[in-house]
Parts: structure tokens; sequence; C-alpha cells
């Protein structure tokens, strides 16, 4: 289909199959075109939150037929949970990724790691936002959490802030969220996320939930993904809590988390160097002197693991699926008569 007479929309909530579209005209409810789902090749190819679509609207009945998603500028992806092989796009079109982990028992800065992989994969910016620093002892120790993070994300900033007191919030709206800017904010369950984008809204629009009091850990008070416009020109997108981020395709985003470590390795008397027992190995070094931390080292193995298992499945699969397309095409050739 030409694009003259088309409408071009942002994807704001996404049901099954069906999508609500922000248009200049108003909101929308809109399905993919016939064409398109026969083109679609993976989940990738469907409109996601914060996607710009170009669609044709049916005014007097409010709804749209989406014709083809515009080019992304950036992807938060994460794999499909229970399938090796399938991305699940978190939001697109992103300009800042607020990571928000909470200031009590849930406080993990592995997990955060993880976090920061897919961030810096999906061609945002990542800002960590350390929550509900209220619940800390005393001003030290949030400045002892700020610098314990830092030191595990270098270059990225680190705001602690209390949504329930305010405090902080506006520096985030001030920064991150003007005009024309789309911020998404992920983070594990309980960790604050709904609470703090009531605070930037300046209303109650996210059901929040009490924490679990035996571990520190929320229930699912987001179960969608949602874009949403902030009073002063911003765009939000909220995402379900995460307990563990799945991994998709983020190399770069490895490199880039974790920069610190790739430089020792770069620096080792061998380059094929495994860091175990080799001599003049920079990253035992490190170690063994303090200046890299055990657990730190620890994460990005597994995490380079996880990436490599992840790169053999998904090679493994996409041979499976050009096995199944030769085959099918040689059925359809033998049940066609030949011509004369």
């Amino acid at each position: 289909m030409s694009a003259e007479g088309l409408t071009a929309g942002r994807v704001a909530l996404e049901h099954k199959r069906m999508y609500r579209v922000k248009t200049d005209s108003g909101e929308v409810l809109a399905e993919v075109s016939g064409s398109m789902r026969y083109q679609a090749r993976s989940r990738g190819d469907y409109p996601a939150v914060g996607d710009w679509v170009a669609l044709s609207v049916r005014e007097e009945e409010g709804r749209a037929t989406i014709h083809g998603v515009l080019p992304r500028k950036s992807m938060f992806v994460r794999k499909v949970a229970g399938n090796v092989t399938e991305e699940q796009i978190v939001a697109a079109n992103v300009d800042v990724i607020f990571l928000v982990n909470a200031l009590n028992a849930d406080y993990n800065l592995r997990r955060l790691e993880r976090y920061l992989v897919m961030a810096w994969e999906s061609g945002a910016s990542p800002v960590i936002i350390l929550s509900k620093a209220d619940l800390c002892a005393s001003p030290e120790e949030v400045a002892l959490r700020v610098a314990e993070t830092e030191a595990i994300a270098p270059g990225v900033p680190v705001h602690a802030v209390s949504s329930l007191l305010g405090e902080g919030v506006e520096g985030l709206r001030a920064a991150y969220l003007g005009i024309g800017r789309t911020a998404a904010v992920a983070g594990s369950s309980g960790a604050g996320k709904s609470t703090l984008i009531n605070a930037l809204l300046g209303h109650e629009a996210m059901d929040t939930g009490a924490i679990r009091e035996d571990d520190a850990r929320g229930r699912h008070t987001t179960t969608h993904r949602e874009l949403l416009l902030l009073p002063g020109g911003g765009v939000l997108i909220d995402t379900p809590g995460m307990r563990e981020l799945q991994l998709w395709e983020a190399d770069s985003g490895l490199i880039q988390s974790f920069d610190d470590v790739e430089t020792l390795a770069a620096s080792c008397r061998f380059p094929d160097c495994r860091h175990s027992s080799e001599p003049g190995c920079a990253v035992r070094g490190a170690i063994e002197d303090g200046t890299l931390d055990q657990a730190r080292y620890d994460s990005y193995v597994k995490l380079q693991k996880e990436l490599a298992f992840l790169a053999r499945k998904e090679s493994k699969s996409l041979q499976t699926a050009e096995k199944d397309k030769w085959k099918k095409l040689h059925k359809e050739m033998r049940r066609k008569p030949s011509q004369p």
C-alpha cells in the first residue's frame, strides 16, 4: 500500500494482536494488516509499545489498520521466557532507560549489571535510579549504595530518590524528560517503578502494591507495557516487573557494561589468556590486589557464557528454519504439474 492516505501514530498499549495508538487526532484501536501479518517472520516484526507506525484510520469507528512499523532508533529487547530463540521488544524508540533498584533487602548489584548490558545494547542511554532512599538508616548509607553502584556502572548517572517523599524526582524530570524525550522504566517487581511514575506524572495513574515482608520482593502491579504522556511534554513507557531479565544478542552491551574487565583482559600477557592460572594475567592480578571484585568478574563470565549459549541455539534454530523452508518449497514444486 502506498504512503498516500496513511497517518503516523505511536503505539501506546499492546493487547493480544490489538494496539492502542496515539495520533494527532486522538487515540484509536488498531490491528495489523493481513499483508503485514503474512510477511512477519518473528515477534520483532510486529509493533511494540513506543513504535511509530503507519496506519489507515477509520475515524467514524475509532479504529485503524497498521500497515507498517517505521524504522526504530532504539529497542530494549529481552528473550521470551521459555523460548531460547525468540525476542520480545520491551520498549521501542526510547532515549533513556531508567533502571530502578530499591534500596531495601532486594538491592542487587548483579541484577543491575544484567539490566545494564541490555540497556547499552538497546541504543538508549541507561540511568540508574536507586529508589526508596527513605528506607536507608542514614544519608551515609545512601551515599555508600550510590558509590557501590557507580563502581559497577562507570559513566552511568546514578540517582538516589524517594518517590514517596518526592525527593530527587523533580531532578529526573528536568534532566531527562523534556519535550520530545522518551524514557522507559524497567526493574524488578517491588522496585518502586509505579510509585516513581506516579510522582513524575504528578497524579496516581499507576497501581502500587506492598512488598512481601519475608524477602522484600514485590508483587506485579504492572502487567503490561504502556506509554504515558507527561504534563511537560515528555513520554514514559512503563514495563512489567522482571525478576530476571533474559539476555538477547547483547555482545556490544556486555563490552560496554564490563569495560573495566575487557580493558584488563586486553592487558594480559597472552592474547588467549583464560584468566585462570596463566602467568602475566592482568585480570587475576586485579582480583588479587582488590582493584577488581571477584563477584563482578564472576558475573561477567556468567553473562558471557549465557550469550554464547544463546548464539549457538539461535544458529541451530536458523539452520532448522532454512531446511524447513526448502522442504516446503520442494514439496510445492513436486505438486505443481510440469509445464509443456
